[in-house]
């Protein structure tokens, strides 16, 4: 796992990167918070959906609200970038739909939108 360090000119950010996968449930999740508190000084978080275990975007494991609010609790933000069109299912979309109009949790396309959401939040 390498963290890039990104800085949102309010804040520092961080953009991970990992040829497997990162988070695959709440204590993987807690991992790469603390990690990148300790090793890059930031809680706020970068990610590629393919490095999300795919039981995360199945709202009914209840994995996406345990792990999102573990980040929430620990002051963490996230925006996750990716292809999130395939998706059917109409309480994801939704998900989707309200995260993205908060303030600590943002889906989107691409890493460069991700990098903007987060810089915002900060």
């Amino acid at each position: 796992m390498k963290f890039e360090k990104i800085d949102c000119g309010n804040g520092i950010a961080v953009a991970v990167s990992s040829d497997s996968m990162i988070i695959t449930d709440v204590d993987s999740a807690l991992d790469l918070l603390m990690s990148a508190k300790y090793e890059a000084g930031t809680k706020y978080i970068v990610v590629d959906k393919k490095n999300i275990i795919e039981d995360f975007f199945i709202l009914s494991s209840g994995l996406a609200g345990e792990i999102l609010q573990k980040f929430i609790n620990y002051g963490g933000k996230i925006a996750i970038y990716g292809d999130f069109s395939h998706y059917t299912s109409k309480p994801l979309k939704d998900f989707i739909f309200e995260s993205n109009k908060g303030k600590d949790v943002f889906f989107v396309a691409t890493k460069e939108e991700a990098i903007q959401k987060i810089s915002q939040s900060i």
